[in-house]
């Protein structure tokens, strides 16, 4: 066997997969804990951990800040759209009942989303395969989103949140596609944290109540949530990025909403009807269909 056969396998498959586990699994913890807690109070809450962590990650890698007060506004604008508006609006959503597999289907179309507008905003060319992958993935979500309406699973508002998230994280992403090209993740980390706890935070002051019972399952979720999503997926990001192996990474995110749902069953009880199964089939090879290689 060639020595350096193991060490490949765990570039492509084992960092890939794991990363696409831990962002799935960030869903289940997520909702578990908003069962005892007000959404924004508890990710207001999130986010001052994780930016106390990562200014010490920060501190003791001797990460490099951005260059310019030009840079940091901008990974501080994106910063604004991935976690105040995708966090903020995906936590509201599960706090209002919507299901932790139906609002991973929601807003991990997010990649098919941003290859449809990718185009006319960076120049980047929509080709057949992605506009059909496109027309799939909104399928399998209008499927997915009606069943649980009609099931009396989720409110529409609570969806509509959801689709809140979805242009929060694709808006994000082209932002930081565009304007944050050499953005190191853990200083990067520490200003797009630091600008979801400051903008969070009054948002909950204003609208909710402060409501936190510090029962074990909103402690383990939001030590979950604050060190092993936040912190140890950044860290397995850069580690891919060094690697490239971020190719692999787009064509596993698809695997995200049916590895939620099975989490979701598992730890919640979360049931999927046929046509939501049927749906979320249509939304994952909706967003394989955009991100996957030609040749794969």
């Amino acid at each position: 066997m060639d020595p350096a056969q193991p060490q490949r396998l765990v570039t492509t498959i084992g960092l890939p997969a794991s990363f696409v586990v831990l962002w799935s699994s960030g869903f289940v913890a997520a909702k578990l804990g908003l069962a005892d807690a007000d959404p924004l109070t508890l990710l207001g809450l999130r986010y001052a951990i994780v930016t106390a962590l990562m200014a010490v990650v920060v501190a003791l890698s001797w990460a490099p800040w951005p260059a310019s007060r030009a840079e940091a506004l901008h990974i501080a604008v994106a910063g604004f759209f991935m976690q105040t508006v995708y966090f903020g609006a995906a936590w509201v959503s599960m706090g209002a009942g919507v299901g932790a597999a139906v609002n991973a289907i929601i807003v991990c179309t997010y990649p098919v989303l941003t290859a449809l507008v990718a185009g006319p905003l960076l120049g980047e060319r929509v080709s057949r395969r992605q506009a059909a992958g496109f027309a799939l993935g909104a399928l399998g979500v209008v499927l997915v989103v009606a069943n649980k309406l009609a099931l009396g699973l989720g409110t529409p508002a609570g969806m509509a949140w959801s689709f809140v998230s979805l242009l929060g994280i694709t808006i994000g992403t082209l932002y930081q596609k565009r304007h944050c090209p050499r953005m190191d993740p853990r200083t990067g980390g520490v200003i797009q944290f630091a600008v979801g706890a400051a903008t969070t935070a009054p948002l909950a002051a204003i609208l909710e109540d402060g409501r936190i019972a510090w029962t074990a399952e909103v402690i383990g979720a939001l030590v979950y949530v604050s060190v092993v999503i936040s912190l140890v997926s950044i860290t397995l990001l850069a580690v891919m990025i060094r690697r490239g192996a971020m190719t692999l990474v787009a064509s596993l995110f698809f695997l995200v909403p049916p590895t939620t749902a099975l989490f979701a069953w598992a730890i919640l009880g979360e049931g999927l009807a046929p046509t939501a199964l049927a749906g979320m089939a249509c939304a994952a090879t909706g967003v394989a269909l955009v991100v996957l290689p030609k040749r794969a």
